[in-house]
């Protein structure tokens, strides 16, 4: 909660500082998740599954320096197949990116950029579930940061390409299983773990 605190007091500190002279856009963006789910035991077998997010968003112009903030509040979904108990662990959450940009111009109608800035997630829905017949659960934390580093590109001023990996900062989640169930959860029976939820983001934006 204390990294969220100052990643908050941060982002108001800044939006103060170039509201008054900024140029502001909102608009909608959309996109896909690629997840990798990394558990601090290697007792899993799991491959990568697509999900995806979409939402508002809203971006805060410096035209002449290049720079800008832009936010967002975007559901957000993610999952990974767990192959020992063929079986997906789901994720859902909102998310609060909030990212610090640089572009650089190339004509009057393209630009590339590079982005980095903090994430809050917010889950939504069930936090509690029941895997491998009910002999292992999954607990999804109240709250989530994480951090965003990325690049894009802008065209005709209204459209928006990005590519960006979020990195979880901290547990996302926690696996407990009661018993020993298959060979693969042999080492966390009567245990629990830690898992983080990384993902890789592809995304498409348009500014009104």
């Amino acid at each position: 909660m204390k990294k969220i605190r100052v990643a908050f007091v941060m982002a108001l500190l800044m939006l103060c500082c170039i509201t008054a002279e900024a140029k502001i856009r909102f608009g909608l963006k959309g996109g896909l998740n690629v997840t990798k789910m990394t558990f601090d035991k290697h007792v899993f077998d799991r491959s990568n599954q697509c999900g995806f997010f979409f939402g508002p968003t809203v971006k805060f112009g410096l035209p002449p320096t290049g720079l800008a903030v832009d936010i967002s509040a975007l559901y957000d979904k993610r999952q990974a197949k767990l192959t020992v108990a063929d079986e997906a662990l789901v994720q859902q959450q909102i998310i609060v990116p909030i990212n610090v940009r640089y572009s650089v111009g190339l004509g009057d109608n393209a630009s590339v950029f590079f982005f980095a800035g903090p994430q809050v997630g917010f889950p939504v829905g069930k936090k509690d579930h029941s895997i491998v017949d009910d002999r292992a659960q999954w607990q999804v934390k109240k709250s989530n940061f994480s951090v965003n580093l990325g690049f894009g590109v802008m065209l005709l001023q209204h459209f928006q390409l990005s590519a960006n990996y979020n990195v979880a900062c901290g547990k996302t989640a926690e696996m407990t299983a009661s018993q020993a169930v298959e060979s693969g959860l042999d080492a966390l029976a009567g245990k629990s773990t830690n898992a983080r939820t990384n993902a890789w983001q592809v995304g498409l934006t348009y500014y009104f």
